[in-house]
């Protein structure tokens, strides 16, 4: 088992305590190795939670820079970060918060070339990017892999969380077989975002990616959780798998990854 410092004792003490936890899971942690998908919105209240959780290693993968607007939800970034890359800032404020934790940067946005060989070096994939294509791209490579995904979105005053296993329930395919029309989608820049949302939906993340590691609770799977910040309204959405489900059904007719943005009609 894991020889913990007294430092890390003492730091790791309230989840070391709890039954579901204690030193085996809290072992599992610092050796697990999580990829965020996006260091902004979602992926910052992910990226704080997981390092104070003691998660080991944590690939951070954005090819962005850090602006004033993002400021207002993206609490990994600081208005010293400005201009600089999202990957390194978030380096920055997850190795303060704890020093334990391995960040390895990507500064680069993932796509068909490279998607196998970053997402096979993680145990777990957490999906906060802002755009379908790398969604369904995920998705795809995800289940090719084997890797479970925690996957969340949001929009303005509403989001969603849910956790894709493959072999064990349904992919993202299955509950969106297709991409909506393009226009009909508005990212948050052209529809705005409530700024508090992204912190309650990451945090959800959080929390389903560590009862996936550590093998815990009921986690989302097979399960759509929907929120809505203007009521309060919490609903859950029962999900099944899709015998014809071109990726992870009967007989899969997707083998490899496509390109994407066609798929989605997608013009960056």
């Amino acid at each position: 088992m894991y020889s913990f410092s007294n430092e890390q004792i003492e730091r790791y003490s309230r989840h070391i305590i709890l039954k579901e936890v204690g030193g085996i899971g809290q072992t599992k942690l610092l050796e697990s190795k999580v990829l965020l998908i996006g260091a902004g919105g979602l992926g910052s209240p992910i990226g704080v939670y997981l390092a104070a959780a003691g998660v080991g290693t944590l690939g951070i993968i954005d090819d962005d820079v850090v602006d004033l607007s993002n400021l207002q939800r993206q609490i990994l970034h600081g208005t010293s970060d400005i201009g600089i890359p999202k990957t390194k800032s978030a380096e920055a404020t997850i190795t303060e918060m704890n020093p334990d934790v391995k960040v390895i940067p990507h500064n680069e946005r993932i796509n068909s070339d490279n998607a196998f060989g970053i997402l096979e070096q993680y145990d777990l994939i957490i999906d906060g990017c802002d755009n379908f294509p790398t969604r369904y791209l995920l998705n795809d490579a995800c289940v090719m892999l084997g890797k479970p995904i925690v996957h969340g979105s949001i929009f303005q005053f509403e989001g969603q969380v849910t956790v894709i296993y493959p072999g064990k329930g349904p992919c993202y395919r299955c509950i969106f077989p297709e991409p909506p029309p393009a226009g009909m989608a508005p990212s948050c820049q052209e529809a705005g975002v409530f700024g508090v949302l992204p912190g309650i939906i990451g945090t959800i993340q959080a929390v389903e990616a560590i009862k996936v590691l550590l093998d815990i609770g009921e986690t989302l799977m097979g399960t759509l959780l929907l929120f809505n910040a203007l009521t309060m309204d919490f609903k859950r959405l029962k999900l099944r798998q899709d015998s014809s489900c071109p990726m992870c059904g009967e007989n899969p007719s997707i083998k490899e990854l496509i390109d994407y943005e066609e798929f989605c009609e997608v013009r960056w």
